[in-house]
């Protein structure tokens, strides 16, 4: 419930910030010399893309939210069965051998999707940001039925 708070207050924010931006690209733009007109263009690129990337990080993770849910019910999410230390940090020992697991059940079932999010909780416990979110798409995808690229 935290991260969904701390999520949306996030979003809310830049959203504010894109609103406070894009206005000032428009100002520019409404003072009408080839310099001013030039630089707010550039200045509403920021907005762009920012909402884009806003809203395709939103998508994703409500699709990961989803599949969650969904392993949930059917009783089938990773077990949280890491060694920490006493600052409450995950021994690297224990989450590579959860890892290692992890990868030997997608190896032999590597069209489950429920295999491939597992992957990516193991990913991510192990740090590996990049690919736990490259597993995930992964799993995402298997799930909803789409072509996955190798």
């Amino acid at each position: 419930m935290r991260a969904k708070i701390t999520y949306c207050v996030t979003a809310a924010v830049l959203v504010v910030y894109f609103v406070l931006v894009g206005s000032r690209g428009v100002l520019l733009i409404q003072q009408g010399t080839v310099i001013t007109v030039a630089l707010g263009a550039a200045v509403l690129v920021l907005p762009v893309i920012g909402v884009w990337f806003l809203w395709k990080n939103t998508q994703f993770v409500s699709r990961a939210n989803r599949l969650a849910v969904e392993l949930d019910a059917e009783g089938g999410l990773p077990l949280d069965e890491l060694v920490r230390t006493a600052g409450g940090r995950i021994d690297r020992e224990s989450a590579d051998a959860v890892f290692a697991e992890r990868r030997a059940q997608t190896e032999d079932s590597p069209d489950d999707w429920r295999c491939w999010f597992r992957l990516a909780v193991a990913y991510h416990d192990a740090r590996d940001t990049p690919r736990a979110r490259k597993a995930m798409q992964r799993a995402i995808a298997l799930h909803d039925g789409k072509p996955v690229r190798a």
